[in-house]
């Protein structure tokens, strides 16, 4: 799609370093990875949603019919996109979600399936800046229950991943869907591992970019 000037992209003519992507459900431990990550490659941290559009995030998901719920976190991901574009300019950048949690989590909570979601969002898959790498983390249910248990921020998110009926198992289907046509996709399985373990495999990784691909 052409998009009117206007509405074109602003980008930095310096040359763009590593945009990485951390992807997976509540309480699976992406915002702790990404505060290790981030201190460790001298990045610098997005969550999507970024403010404003987080402080509004509550009332919209309470108030709001499915499909402008959905156009209000398309907005926000366009918005950290702008943000990502022009910090990559000066650094790697670390996402704390991203696209796919917008897909995914947005058909699950909704009962839509993940492609007419993402037949939704593909006008403006030219505007989104795209990451280099997306590592999307999984763990075992029992492994998960643990880690939301010990968790001190706990959002309605994170209850509802278990409380209602058929959701995990929903969005660990659509998360799958997603990264199936993600050219950027990792998957790392994060059982009976640390944050630090995980950090150094991830940080082995991406200096190891073009050697022979693997798995944790």
């Amino acid at each position: 799609m052409s998009l009117p000037p206007a509405y074109q992209p602003l980008y930095d003519e310096s040359p763009r370093s590593p945009f990485i992507v951390l992807e997976g459900v509540s309480g699976i431990g992406k915002t702790t990875l990404t505060r290790l990550l981030t201190k460790r490659m001298g990045a610098t941290s997005v969550h999507t949603l970024p403010r404003p559009h987080t402080d509004w995030s509550s009332a919209v998901n309470t108030e709001l019919r499915p499909l402008p719920q959905f156009a209000f976190y398309l907005s926000g991901v366009l918005h950290a996109s702008d943000s990502m574009r022009l910090t990559r300019a000066l650094g790697p950048v670390l996402a704390d979600r991203y696209v796919s949690s917008v897909i995914a989590c947005h058909a699950a909570v909704h009962r839509v399936d993940v492609d007419h979601v993402t037949r939704l969002l593909e006008p403006f898959r030219a505007y989104l800046e795209t990451p280099t790498h997306t590592f999307y983390l999984r763990c075992s249910e029992a492994t998960l229950r643990e880690r939301l248990a010990g968790k001190a921020d706990v959002k309605r998110d994170d209850t509802d991943l278990l409380a209602v009926p058929g959701r995990l198992p929903q969005l660990l289907k659509n998360f799958a869907t997603v990264a199936a046509t993600d050219r950027s996709a990792i998957w790392v399985d994060t059982d009976g591992k640390t944050p630090e373990t995980l950090a150094d495999w991830i940080t082995t990784y991406l200096e190891n970019e073009h050697a022979q691909p693997h798995r944790l």
